[in-house]
């Protein structure tokens, strides 16, 4: 059985909540998916407040408001979780780079699409 979302999702409203289909939320892609799972694992293990990943999302989500080509809705996601990464020092910006570049140049299937 899956884990219950956490209760801080509530907290995220209007363009700020994660985009969901008959209550669920939706992911797109597999790397989506995988970001909010990353995400919850680093919030519930202590890495960081929850207040902490929400205040970078909304200013992610206020950038794309401004300019639609800023991306999309996980892409704001992930610009709020790469710089939480880095400014709790979980991740700095070169290593993600690396491990980023690294994953993209895995052959196509290795994670059994």
């Amino acid at each position: 059985m899956a884990e219950p979302l956490p209760a801080v999702l509530d907290e995220l409203v209007g363009r700020t909540a994660p985009p969901r289909r008959n209550g669920e939320i939706v992911f797109d892609a597999p790397w989506e998916s995988r970001l909010f799972g990353l995400t919850m694992t680093l919030l519930r293990t202590g890495r960081f407040e929850w207040i902490e990943f929400q205040l970078g999302l909304v200013r992610e989500v206020a950038k794309w408001d401004a300019d639609p080509e800023h991306g999309s809705y996980w892409g704001c996601w992930q610009r709020a979780f790469e710089a939480l990464l880095e400014e709790k020092g979980l991740c700095r910006g070169a290593e993600l780079e690396e491990r980023a570049e690294a994953l993209a140049a895995r052959p196509r299937g290795h994670d059994h699409r």
